[in-house]
């Protein structure tokens, strides 16, 4: 008895975990985002064609993202929480391994494990945001895991790029190091103590299907995806934008960065925001609001000052509604919290990697610019149907 009243104590007197797991975030984005910065030096090493790096990235985008739902849905059921110790870890010695191996199976397979791991902290850490911050900062606190994401996956390619500057891909082992010590203070945190299996007040077995009944998280799932559709693509296909224009891969490669760094600060002020004022609305006028500097980017791209100014506030507009998106999906499931933040952090940016697809090949047809210019459209279309989505009431 005592142990269960020491443990009741313990969980009681919570602390916020969510600086950790931003820091946890930042590091999984980081080590996600090394591939495109590889690719350019194992494709002569192993003999690898383009369309073989193309496979490469599509394993990594199944592994990394549409399996999230599915980590999510096991992490509802069954307390993983202990998975937060390993699994930064893990990936980061699967993807730092790269330098080191001789055929494309194991280069593959590393690939593979390392969108699993990508899968696997995704739904684990903002569940463990929602049951560790104070349920009126909700939204704050899932802008700031957000926001550490963002940036991990803006930073590695400067990162990576640094490094083999001074050292050789067979050093790259030494990246390691970050995701270990995280590994060692998440020992000591106390956040394992904290199970991934929903509260018995509110737990409901919800399955897949539901999700087609429940008009809250299907609209949801459609615009997120929607909104994805230009967000994947603009992210994916701007350094081709760029070039196609006459301008350096390294000055295609600051911009992006510029992008990424909107993405992380729209998305903090839009998990401020919709804790201040309302997520719905916030998701809405970010939607609405994002197609006009994308679209005046899309037809002035470079480095005129309007244009950078008009591509930070399209990564900014595209990600103030993410945080706001969490906190709905989460109250739209109860019980199934690490499913909704699966979906939301991975599902629908796999429909919007499948978006970027079609735009890929809309480009090769009628030109890249008129492709992108199309995609755009599916923000507005995001909007509307947010608009007519039922925002769910919060739970007692």
């Amino acid at each position: 008895m005592s142990t269960e009243l020491t443990e009741n104590i313990r969980l009681t007197e919570k602390k916020d975990g969510t600086l950790l797991l931003s820091t946890g975030h930042f590091l999984n984005d980081f080590y996600c985002n090394f591939l495109p910065i590889l690719l350019p030096i194992i494709m002569p090493k192993l003999g690898i064609s383009l369309t073989v790096s193309g496979l490469l990235v599509m394993v990594l985008s199944i592994t990394s993202n549409m399996m999230q739902p599915v980590f999510g849905y096991i992490m509802d059921r069954h307390n993983l929480s202990r998975l937060l110790i390993p699994v930064i870890p893990f990936g980061a010695v699967c993807i730092c391994s790269i330098g080191l191996i001789s055929t494309k199976f194991m280069l593959f397979l590393l690939i593979a494990f390392t969108g699993l791991s990508v899968s696997g902290f995704h739904p684990l850490g903002s569940t463990l945001v929602a049951k560790t911050a104070p349920s009126e900062r909700q939204g704050r606190s899932m802008s700031y895991y957000i926001a550490g994401g963002n940036l991990g996956y803006a930073l590695a390619p400067i990162i990576v790029i640094a490094f083999l500057n001074r050292f050789s891909i067979e050093d790259l082992p030494w990246l390691m190091v970050p995701g270990f010590l995280f590994a060692l203070i998440c020992l000591r945190s106390g956040l394992t103590h904290f199970s991934t299996v929903a509260d018995k007040a509110k737990a409901k077995s919800f399955h897949l299907s539901e999700i087609f009944h429940n008009a809250s998280i299907l609209r949801l799932n459609i615009a997120m995806g929607l909104r994805c559709c230009t967000h994947v693509s603009m992210s994916t296909l701007l350094p081709l934008l760029l070039v196609s224009h006459g301008y350096s891969g390294l000055l295609s490669g600051t911009l992006l960065t510029l992008f990424l760094v909107g993405c992380t600060v729209g998305g903090l002020i839009g998990g401020y925001l919709g804790d201040r004022i309302a997520h719905k609305r916030i998701i809405i006028v970010s939607l609405a609001l994002s197609i006009f500097p994308t679209v005046y980017f899309y037809l002035n791209p470079g480095n005129e000052p309007l244009s950078l100014i008009a591509l930070f506030l399209t990564g900014a507009l595209l990600l103030a509604p993410q945080p706001s998106s969490l906190v709905w999906a989460q109250r739209a499931m109860p019980g199934s919290e690490g499913m909704a933040s699966g979906m939301m952090l991975g599902f629908s940016f796999g429909l919007g990697s499948l978006g970027t697809a079609v735009t890929a090949a809309l480009g090769d047809q009628i030109g890249l610019t008129q492709a992108l210019l199309i995609s755009s459209l599916t923000l507005p279309l995001a909007a509307i149907c947010t608009v007519f989505a039922p925002f769910p009431q919060k739970t007692k």
